[in-house]
């Protein structure tokens, strides 16, 4: 092991799958990304991927990797693997997908199942709850599966997030980390381990104990790479395979985050804000805190559904003088929009944006939709951006106050991770907007950065998670909050955004009585 002082991270997205190349500094040496289809639909609001597309991916980028001569194979450790949540496989005996992935951006539901009957009906109708499990029942896949394809479902003999199908294919074990259990699924967040039988999640779920894989912690060995996937990877085979977690508790760690009073924003295709807790927190009611890359420690957060992609919704369908120019100057059409928020002043003129698209289970809840106030005729297209990028920020403060109410902890500093950390306008407007420091991460590639750190400790490489996060995670550029603009967006934050939803809500429920959307 004395040569063996690189780290390989496997980052499975929703767009493109990375192998990373790691140093014990935190250095990524090499990378490797390949592009794919993020899924296809055979039916409006569904989102399904053939498994084997994950797979050759996988393969095809480590392939890559290994075509580079500045890599050598021998000084490479272990490996960690991260990937989105809440993507779902049903696989026979020989770890064979039975259908195409439910990803998780599939919005399929199913209607009309039972309620929860006996003591654990009558104590959510008495903590009016009832909704919520019912809601719980129709997004899980498990009842959809169930219900329309029976024979799909008395056929599967493992069910499993997309990290474990990926674990089976590296290593031939029906394994998964702890920290990568996000979803509709039988756990008990609060104790980081599958729900006790009693647990009223078996009943809202037609999933048996023994069609679940078995949990490892994070920073603990899930296997080694088996003879076959190294033939088709070019991994050695006998490398250790260490449990990570899940992107987004990857990207918290791999931000430098370890201390509750460190918040951590994603500006991804859903945005978030999450803080790591030894305790657990649920930020909203029954809305679990999900497991972290750390052992024993909670991930606490807050999501606003299709955050950053409303940035790329607006591109799409309001964007395309700037990707035109962008093709004609041989530019990167990035570069165009981010001059559109340069000609901005903060707050917009004051245009509001709640950022609903797409609604969520509580706070907001499933009648919600997305609304812009306060238009004028001095308004563009460019206030329109500018107004989306503020509302996230709005709904993510919203989010940082509920998680420090429940907490009791104060979140002082951010750190950005996602797509949207590379724009410096959105970064200088999050400070502005919550009036603390906001800094980039040394790297963009955070969530690999957090699977290595897993790896690291695993093998022995670092001696503990904080000194592995304290070597491997570096501050990169600073913003720091503009007071007299902090003023002003606090003042449209008390006074107008926090006041929009209450206000529109029984609108957003007459729409939805006379339209029928959201269902």
């Amino acid at each position: 092991m004395d040569n063996k002082d690189l780290i390989l991270a496997i980052d499975n997205g929703t767009q493109s799958l990375k192998a990373l190349v790691f140093d014990l500094e935190g250095r990524l040496l090499i990378k490797e990304q390949v592009q794919f289809k993020p899924y296809y639909s055979e039916q409006p609001g569904w989102a399904e991927q053939d498994p084997e597309v994950f797979w050759q991916t996988l393969c095809s980028a480590c392939q890559g990797l290994w075509k580079n001569k500045g890599v050598n194979k021998d000084r490479i450790a272990g490996l960690a693997l991260t990937t989105q949540r809440g993507t779902l496989i049903n696989v026979d005996r020989d770890g064979r997908p039975l259908r195409p992935a439910i990803l998780w951006l599939d919005q399929r539901k199913t209607h009309g199942l039972k309620p929860v009957g006996g003591t654990w009906g009558l104590l959510f109708k008495i903590a009016r709850l009832s909704d919520t499990i019912s809601y719980f029942q129709a997004e899980a896949e498990a009842n959809w599966l169930c219900t329309y394809q029976p024979e799909i479902w008395d056929n599967t003999h493992k069910y499993l997030l997309l990290s474990g199908y990926l674990t089976h294919k590296l290593t031939g074990e029906f394994v998964d980390s702890i920290g990568c259990q996000v979803g509709y699924i039988p756990l008990d967040y609060k104790h980081l381990r599958w729900a006790p039988d009693w647990d009223w999640k078996w009943r809202c779920l037609p999933v048996r104990r023994d069609m679940l894989p078995d949990l490892i912690p994070p920073g603990q060995i899930l296997g080694q790479v088996t003879v076959k996937a190294a033939g088709e990877t070019g991994i050695p085979a006998g490398l250790p395979v260490i449990a990570a977690a899940a992107d987004k508790a990857c990207e918290v760690i791999g931000s430098g985050s370890l201390e509750p009073s460190i918040g951590c924003l994603s500006y991804g295709t859903t945005a978030t804000i999450n803080v790591t807790h030894k305790k657990y927190i649920e930020p909203i009611p029954l809305l679990p805190a999900y497991p972290s890359a750390v052992p024993d420690y909670h991930t606490v957060e807050v999501q606003v559904y299709r955050g950053f992609w409303m940035v790329n919704w607006f591109k799409h369908e309001f964007g395309h003088p700037e990707q035109q120019e962008a093709a004609k100057q041989g530019l990167e059409p990035e570069a165009l929009f981010e001059r559109l928020l340069e000609k901005i002043p903060p707050c917009s003129m004051g245009l509001v944006l709640q950022p609903y698209w797409t609604p969520g289970l509580k706070s907001p809840g499933p009648e919600a939709k997305g609304a812009i106030i306060g238009f004028g005729d001095v308004h563009t297209r460019a206030h329109v951006y500018r107004s989306i990028l503020e509302g996230l920020a709005y709904a993510l403060r919203e989010g940082k106050e509920r998680i420090e109410k429940r907490s009791r902890t104060p979140i002082t500093s951010l750190r950005v991770s996602g797509g949207g950390s590379q724009s410096n306008n959105a970064l200088q407007l999050t400070a502005d907007v919550f009036g603390i420091p906001t800094a980039r991460p040394h790297l963009y590639e955070t969530s690999g950065l957090g699977a290595a750190i897993d790896a690291a400790v695993g093998l022995g490489l670092h001696k503990n998670f904080k000194s592995a996060i304290k070597e491997m995670t570096h501050v990169g550029e600073i913003f720091e909050p503009n007071q007299t603009n902090h003023r002003l967006y606090d003042a449209l934050y008390n006074d107008v955004y926090k006041k929009m939803y209450k206000r529109l809500r029984p609108l957003y429920e007459r729409i939805r009585e006379i339209t029928g959307y959201p269902e």
